[in-house]
C-alpha cells in the first residue's frame, strides 16, 4: 500500500447532516487530527465495497484544504453570523459585539475565496468593519451607498444577498465581480475604475433636493483614487452646491512613492478618537453654526477672524492635509479607526442624524491586511481524492506572461539607450513592472490613477529629449484620450504607448476589458498602431518603438500567459513600419489576423486542414499604416478574406474594408467578412469562455470559413 508523508499539522473536519447516504445519520461532526510529522497510508470517508467480508468500512472522499498563515493546512472556517445575514435589514438589531463577529466571518469568507481563486481581496479586507458599520447605520437601498472601485465592494456584496454570486468567482465565471445598477437595487451606480462615486453621488443628492426627498447619499473613496483629478473637481462642486452627502475616505496608508512611505503615517489614538466623535456630534456642529451667526452679526471682520481661528485649530488637531477638504467646502471629521466597530458606529450615527449641514468627509484609517499577512502562494482549485503527498501542496509557479517578455525587451533597449524612461499609470502594478521599476529606479515614474497626467507628462519628457514609454492598461487609457489627441498626436510628439490588458480580461469583465483601443487609436492621423502575435513579435515591436522618433506609436498586448514560445525568440530586430507577413500559404481562403488573434487563426488553420481546406494565414502586425501590398495579394490570390481582431467594431477590420473598397478589390470579386468583438459588453468569465461567447475561438473562425465556402453542415459540426 502506498504511503504519503507530510510535514505540517492539519486536521480534516467532516460536517454531516441527517440525510447523509455515506455515514450513519447519528454522526453530526467529526474531526481527525494529525501530528506535525507523520505518515499515513490512506484517509477514506466513503464506503469501500472492495471486500464484503470486512467488518469495518473505509471511507473516501474529497479533501479541500487551505494554507494557513504559518504554512499549516486548515479547512474553511465556519461563519455562523454571516450565514444568518440575507440583506442589510438583518444587521439593524445586532450589538457591536455581534457586528464584530460578523466582520470576522466576512474576513474569513473572503480569505477562503481568495485562497481558491488566486484573486486578491486586499482592498475589500480593509473595509470589512467599515462596510458592516455603514449598513448598520444607513438604510440601503433607500439610502444610496456608492463605491469608487469594485475591489472594495465584496463585503458589500456579501451583505446584500449576493453571497452565492461572489462564490461563483471560485468557478471562474466572474458573476460576482461586477458592481452595476442593473445587478442589484443596492448598487445605485456602477463602480468603474475609480473617482466616480462623489460626482455621481452629488448628482443624486441634487436630484433628491429638487424632488423634495430625504434619502442620504454615502460615497466611499480610497486614497488610491484620490490620485485622479475628478475627485477634487467633484469635491469642489459639492462644496459649492452645499448639498447634504457623506464622503468616506478609506485611507489604507497606500502610497506610490517610497519617500512618502517613509514619512509618519496618520495615527489613530484615544485623543484623535475623542476629537472625531466631538467633531461629528450635534452639539459641536450646532455650536459652530451659532458661532458663525453671532460673528456675522458682530461684524467688523469678526466672522473672517473667527473662521481663520477655526481653520487653524482644526488644522492643528487634524492630520496633515485635512484642511484641504475644508478649503474645498467639505466638513472634515477624523481620523477614525476603520477597524473599531464602536468608533465607526458612533461617528456614522452622528453624521447620519445631521440635516442641512452640507457635504461631510469622514476620514477612516484602515489597513489592507489587518491582523494577518497573506502570502503569495498560489493554490490549486482541484480536489484530490485518496492519498495526499507534500508535493500536492500549493506551490504552482506564476506562468510567464506577455508583460514579462515586454519588460525583458524594454530592459534590453534601456541598456542600449540611456534616454529611455518609463511612465506607468493605472490601478495597481503587475509584478513584472515592479521588477522594471527596481531596474530603472529614477527613470521609472508611477503616477497611479492619473492617466491624463501620465500622457501629458510623457509628452513633456519627450520634448525634453528623452524617449518615454507610457504603460497604461487599455481600459484606463480611455480616460486620457483627450490628452492623447491634443498633447501627443496633434503635435506629433514621439510618445511610445504600451497598451496592456488589451482585449478580454477574464473574470474582471467589462470594467477592465480593453475592447476599444484599436478603434480610438487607429483613427488618429499621426499614430502608428501595431500589435504582436506572440512574444517574439512583442520584443521586436519594443525595439521598433524605441527607434521611432518623429511621431507617436502604440502597441497592444493581452493579459495573461503567453502563447507557445516562438522558436525565433532570440530575434529582436526592429520591424519595417507597415509590413505584415504570411505564416502559411493556401488557395481556398485567407485569414488575416491582428495581434493575439493570429494564434486563433492558426488554430482554425489546423482544424480546416483536417477537412481538406487550404488556408492562408497572415499576420497583419500593423493596423496603421496598413500593409496594403499584403492585403492586395491576399485579395488577388483568394476568393474569400476574413479579418480577425480582438477589438470592437470600427477597428482593424474597418481599415481593411476602407482600403479594399477604395482600391476596387470588392468590385473585383473578393468576399470579405470581419470577425470582431460583438457590439455589447462581455461579462466576466474564463478567458476561453469569453472568446467563445465573442465568436473569436479557433472553432468559430473555422466555422465562419466553412460557411463562406458553402459547407454549412461542416460548420455546424465543428461547433459541436
Amino acid at each position: 500500500m502506498a504511503t504519503a508523508t507530510f510535514q505540517q499539522p492539519f486536521s480534516v473536519n467532516a460536517h454531516l447532516n441527517d440525510h447523509s447516504r455515506l455515514l450513519t445519520p447519528k454522526v453530526e461532526f467529526s474531526t481527525v487530527n494529525f501530528p506535525a510529522n507523520g505518515e499515513f497510508s490512506r484517509v477514506n470517508f466513503c464506503p469501500s465495497f472492495a471486500s464484503t467480508s470486512s467488518t469495518s468500512k473505509e471511507y473516501a472522499g474529497h479533501v479541500r484544504s487551505l494554507p494557513n498563515v504559518d504554512g499549516s493546512i486548515k479547512e474553511k472556517v465556519p461563519t455562523p453570523m454571516l450565514d444568518m445575514i440575507e440583506n442589510p435589514m438583518h444587521l439593524k438589531n445586532l450589538t457591536p459585539k455581534e457586528l464584530k463577529q460578523l466582520a470576522d466571518d466576512i474576513r474569513s469568507e473572503l480569505s477562503f475565496i481568495m485562497s481558491e481563486t488566486q484573486k486578491s481581496f486586499k482592498a475589500s479586507l480593509s473595509v470589512v468593519e467599515l462596510t458592516v458599520a455603514i449598513h448598520h447605520v444607513f438604510h440601503a437601498p433607500v439610502d444610496k451607498i456608492l463605491w469608487d472601485i469594485e475591489d472594495q465592494t465584496y463585503p458589500h456584496k456579501l451583505l446584500t444577498g449576493r453571497r452565492p454570486l461572489v462564490h461563483k468567482l471560485r468557478e471562474g465565471n466572474g458573476l460576482g465581480s461586477s458592481t452595476c445598477r442593473f445587478e442589484s437595487d443596492f448598487d445605485p451606480f456602477g463602480a468603474g475604475h475609480g473617482c466616480c462615486s462623489i460626482s455621481s453621488g452629488l448628482g443624486m443628492a441634487v436630484a433628491r433636493d429638487l424632488k423634495g426627498k430625504r434619502d442620504r447619499i454615502v460615497a466611499v473613496i480610497s486614497n488610491e483614487t484620490t490620485m485622479a483629478g475628478q475627485v477634487y473637481e467633484a469635491m469642489s462642486n459639492a462644496g459649492y452646491l452645499d448639498s447634504n452627502m457623506v464622503v468616506i475616505l478609506n485611507d489604507s496608508h497606500h502610497s506610490l512613492h517610497p519617500k512618502l512611505e517613509q514619512t509618519p503615517k496618520t495615527s489613530v489614538n484615544a485623543l484623535s478618537s475623542i476629537l472625531s466623535k466631538l467633531q461629528s456630534s450635534k452639539i459641536f456642529r450646532r455650536f459652530r453654526e451659532i458661532a458663525k451667526v453671532l460673528t456675522k452679526r458682530i461684524g467688523g471682520g469678526m466672522h473672517e477672524w473667527a473662521a481663520k481661528v477655526d481653520e487653524y485649530a482644526r488644522g492643528m488637531m487634524g492630520p496633515p492635509g485635512s484642511t484641504l477638504f475644508e478649503e474645498l467646502g467639505l466638513y472634515y471629521i477624523g481620523p477614525v479607526d476603520g477597524h473599531k466597530i464602536e468608533d465607526l458606529l458612533c461617528v456614522l450615527h452622528e453624521v447620519a442624524s445631521l440635516d442641512s449641514m452640507g457635504p461631510v468627509l469622514v476620514h477612516v484609517i484602515t489597513k489592507e491586511e489587518p491582523g494577518v499577512e497573506y502570502n503569495t502562494i498560489k493554490t490549486s482549485n482541484e480536489d484530490h481524492t485518496g492519498s495526499c503527498n507534500s508535493e500536492l501542496l500549493p506551490c504552482n509557479p506564476r506562468p510567464r506572461t506577455y508583460s514579462d517578455r515586454f519588460v525583458e525587451a524594454l530592459i534590453t533597449e534601456s541598456e542600449k539607450d540611456e534616454e529611455i524612461v518609463v511612465v506607468h499609470a493605472g490601478m495597481g502594478m503587475e509584478p513584472p513592472f515592479q521588477l522594471l521599476k527596481n531596474k530603472l529606479q529614477d527613470k521609472f515614474f508611477d503616477v497611479g490613477m492619473a492617466e491624463q497626467h501620465a500622457v501629458t507628462f510623457s509628452a513633456g519628457l519627450s520634448c525634453g529629449g528623452l524617449k518615454p514609454f507610457c504603460i497604461i492598461p487599455s481600459a484606463f487609457l480611455q480616460r486620457a484620450y483627450d490628452q492623447v489627441v491634443h498633447d501627443v498626436d496633434r503635435q506629433k510628439i514621439p510618445v511610445r504607448f504600451a497598451i496592456t490588458s488589451a482585449g478580454l480580461v477574464g473574470s474582471d469583465g467589462p470594467t477592465h476589458s480593453g475592447a476599444f483601443d484599436i478603434t480610438f487609436m487607429s483613427c488618429l492621423p499621426n499614430m502608428i498602431v501595431m500589435a504582436p502575435s506572440d512574444d517574439t513579435e512583442l520584443a521586436r515591436m519594443v525595439a521598433t518603438a524605441a527607434c521611432i522618433d518623429d511621431r507617436p506609436v502604440c502597441f497592444r498586448y493581452p493579459r495573461g500567459a503567453m502563447a507557445k514560445p516562438n522558436p525565433d525568440s532570440c530575434i529582436i530586430d526592429p520591424i519595417e513600419i507597415g509590413k505584415g507577413k504570411i505564416l502559411t500559404e493556401g488557395k481556398d481562403i485567407a485569414l488575416l489576423g491582428y495581434g493575439s488573434m493570429v494564434q486563433n487563426c492558426l488554430r482554425a488553420h489546423s482544424l480546416l486542414s483536417k477537412l481538406g481546406v487550404d488556408v492562408t494565414v497572415a499576420d497583419a502586425r500593423f493596423c496603421k499604416p496598413l500593409d496594403i501590398n499584403l492585403v492586395r495579394m491576399l485579395c488577388k490570390n483568394h476568393t474569400f478574406l476574413i479579418t480577425v481582431e480582438e477589438g470592437s467594431i470600427g477597428g482593424f477590420g474597418a481599415h481593411v474594408a476602407q482600403f479594399i473598397s477604395l482600391d476596387g478589390q470588392l468590385d473585383a470579386g473578393i468576399k470579405w467578412r470581419p470577425i470582431t468583438l460583438p457590439d455589447n459588453y462581455i461579462e466576466g468569465a474564463l478567458p476561453k469562455d469569453q472568446l467563445a461567447l465573442a465568436g473569436l475561438s479557433g472553432n468559430h473562425i473555422a466555422a465562419t470559413a466553412l460557411s463562406l465556402l458553402g459547407r454549412t453542415r461542416d460548420a455546424l459540426l465543428i461547433m459541436c
